[in-house]
């Protein structure tokens, strides 16, 4: 992002090319959970992907930032789409028994993927030009070749008979109201730590989401059966409590992740390439996880326990993690990041198909949608959360970490070495720098360096101690979810027979 934000001159609007796709992308997801639902996966899946593949190659041409932020919000249009219409799919195809094998897999690649991306693009992002184009730009036409196959692998094989939906009204005002609620709590939550979190702008946009939450419960009320989010789905004890875990696991899982590569980055001096590869360890243990827990649900039908399971060893890895010291070998981080992943794999693909298997197979799209819809809000309230705690906890220790590097400063032979040269001279330098560029501490001598790493380890901690305390509540109500015996017919097998009875 800031090779980005340098080469187009704007590094002031970086945050809103980040917020941009996550606002569309999160306010897309129960929108095409619902087209789905009436006019089948396929056309919504291939219009997905498209509107992805348009917006990735505009986003490659971008001349501003600003530029770059409204061909994002397009790009996020169709992503929107890719996650939670792959899952839908998989469920009107394979049974909830065995769908837990499938999503294994699924899992295992998404995570995979999810750090061989961020390390491809910082690669890229490195090259100054590769085939006469900017190194970044290929980033986003990196997309089109792999998206184009998509296209033709759904167009050849992807065939999904359709039963028609009875009604064909969509819900304009649920997707009306649902853009005023969410749009402004994205927004703050992307923003507030810049404005301030009882600025006059984080205010009012609190007041306007909520009005537009309000308005949304109450348009998808008087919507009943045809709403973006039928409110019918919530009579479920199981899809209530799934659909709470949700944005409770997404909260501590992306607020507690969020700060492992900004350790490795500050406390390990690792680039954010190197970060990508030293997040293996939890891809691994996310990767064994996924696929072990759904064999074994595919097995024996019970998943209630990688609930529980998944939440413990995600609150052990914190409660291990918040003893974070600046002298802990990387391995002794990697070992926390193992047991992070081995909670994570188990809880992502529980959460999905308990919601699934919670509701009828005419609800399965809408379900799966707002599954994610709902952890993805989590996940950003999370970042936002505890980037606070992170930068807050460390602004507080700035000046006593700058009182113990003093003797240092004024120590005329030690600033003369070269790793030295630029370090900063005073306590409100010392804390932009870390939130903006720590490279600085990566050369400079231990008398300097170590305090500094130091504070920010035990400003993490903290973030770990929160995130953890965040799990445990998950935890408690983990052990509430009912758990329904999982159903042995796809859900296209199930609407074929609902439709075969009415037509009796």
């Amino acid at each position: 992002m800031r090779t980005i934000a340098d080469d187009l001159h704007g590094l002031s609007a970086q945050a809103w090319v980040t917020t941009a796709y996550l606002i569309t992308s999160t306010i897309a997801t129960p929108i095409y959970g619902k087209l789905g639902d009436i006019f089948g996966r396929r056309p919504l899946f291939l219009a997905a992907i498209s509107i992805f593949i348009v917006g990735s190659v505009i986003s490659a041409f971008a001349t501003t930032m600003y530029e770059l932020a409204v061909f994002r919000a397009i790009q996020g249009i169709g992503a929107g789409g890719l996650f939670a219409l792959a899952l839908t799919i998989l469920a009107d195809i394979v049974s909830p028994k065995e769908r837990a094998r499938y999503q294994g897999m699924f899992l295992a690649v998404f995570g995979t993927s999810s750090v061989l991306g961020p390390l491809i693009g910082g690669l890229l992002a490195g090259v100054d030009s590769f085939l006469g184009v900017t190194g970044w730009r290929w980033i986003f036409l990196m997309n089109l070749p792999l998206g184009a196959m998509a296209l033709v692998m759904v167009i050849s094989f992807l065939h999904l008979p359709h039963h028609e939906h009875q009604s064909k009204r969509i819900d304009w005002w649920g997707v009306v109201t649902i853009i005023i609620g969410v749009v402004p709590l994205l927004i703050v939550a992307e923003q507030g730590r810049e404005w301030g979190w009882s600025s006059t702008e984080a205010i009012i946009s609190y007041l306007v989401g909520g009005l537009g939450i309000i308005a949304f419960v109450i348009v998808e009320r008087v919507m009943g059966a045809d709403a973006l989010l039928p409110l019918h789905l919530f009579k479920s004890r199981t899809f209530s409590l799934s659909t709470v875990l949700g944005v409770i696991i997404g909260v501590g899982m992306f607020g507690g992740m969020i700060s492992l590569p900004l350790v490795l980055q500050i406390v390990y001096g690792a680039t954010p390439t190197e970060a990508g590869y030293l997040m293996i360890p939890m891809v691994f243990g996310l990767m064994t996880a996924s696929i072990v827990s759904g064999r074994i649900t595919s097995k024996t039908g019970k998943y209630k326990i990688f609930m529980i399971g998944g939440t413990a060893l995600m609150a052990l890895s914190y409660f291990y993690l918040s003893s974070l010291n600046y002298t802990w070998a990387i391995w002794q981080v990697s070992i926390g990041m193992v047991v992070m992943g081995l909670g994570l794999g188990q809880m992502m693909q529980t959460l999905t198909i308990a919601s699934q298997n919670a509701v009828e197979a005419k609800d399965i799209g809408v379900a799966t949608s707002s599954a994610t819809f709902f952890r993805q809000m989590g996940g950003t309230l999370g970042v936002a959360v505890f980037l606070s705690i992170l930068f807050n906890n460390m602004a507080d220790r700035v000046p006593g970490v700058f009182a113990k590097i003093v003797p240092a400063l004024k120590d005329p032979a030690l600033m003369a070495l070269p790793g030295n040269k630029g370090f900063p001279s005073n306590p409100m330098e010392l804390g932009g720098r870390l939130a903006t560029d720590s490279s600085f501490l990566k050369n400079a001598s231990p008398e300097l360096a170590d305090p500094v790493k130091q504070g920010f380890a035990e400003s993490a901690a903290n973030v770990f101690v929160s995130a953890s305390l965040v799990v445990v509540i998950a935890f408690v109500v983990a052990i509430f979810v009912k758990e329904i015996a999982l159903r042995t017919k796809s859900g296209f097998q199930e609407r074929a027979e609902d439709a075969a009875s009415s037509m009796h």
